[in-house]
């Protein structure tokens, strides 16, 4: 018999997931996240772009973690900081087309692999930019900062300071409840919200700091 194929499960993974999120079904856009999949455990491979190596973990890990940010979006302008291998900016880009978003890191691989990502799967709306985020001067600024993978809430919020449109809304993603960065916001309006991500067992949540 032959062997099965380790990428039905992923798909079948996805969709179920999607299914979950609320996500109505657009067989373009579930295309292009498959590939997007396929693409990350590709370059994965020889350019470690992220420490979860199997394709059917990035499922829940890296794709549904990152669509679960999409009902906190604000405005036309998304900047994601930390970008790395493009979480969760591709995914949520794949699903907001009306939307820009700049992907900002200052690692060049994964920078490189943003680029690769943006242009195979068409995403013409998608901003790739290597440069860390002190030194980042944009023309226009962002009504949502996501941040997935930067520590230092306090430098995000200097940062929302300086790129963040008014209204504007910073959104940064944690693990168990933020009790102690919840504590320490100095500026906005600040809430958390528990994540209910597909196929995930650990604890996520989003600290959410709202600037009107």
């Amino acid at each position: 018999m032959p062997a099965e194929d380790p990428w039905r499960a992923v798909s079948e993974r996805l969709e179920a997931g999607l299914a979950d999120l609320g996500l109505l079904k657009d067989p373009i856009a579930g295309g292009r996240l498959l590939e997007f999949l396929r693409l990350l455990a590709r370059w994965n491979r020889a350019y470690n772009l992220t420490a979860v190596r199997e394709p059917l973990a990035m499922v829940a890990r890296h794709v549904l973690d990152s669509l679960a940010l999409r009902p906190y979006l604000l405005g036309s302008r998304v900047l994601d900081v930390g970008t790395g291998a493009g979480l969760p900016g591709i995914p949520l880009a794949i699903f907001e087309p009306q939307r820009h978003f700049v992907l900002l890191d200052s690692n060049g691989k994964k920078v490189r692999f943003v680029r690769q990502a943006v242009l195979e799967l068409g995403l013409n709306h998608i901003e790739p930019i290597q440069a860390r985020m002190e030194t980042y001067r944009p023309e226009e600024k962002f009504a949502t900062i996501t941040s997935r993978a930067v520590a230092g809430q306090p430098f995000l919020e200097s940062a929302a300071g300086r790129l963040l449109a008014r209204p504007g809304r910073l959104l940064v993603m944690k693990g168990r409840y933020p009790q102690a960065e919840l504590a320490s916001v100095r500026t906005g309006f600040p809430r958390v919200h528990r994540l209910a991500v597909p196929f995930q067992d650990s604890e996520r949540h989003l600290l959410e700091i709202r600037y009107d």
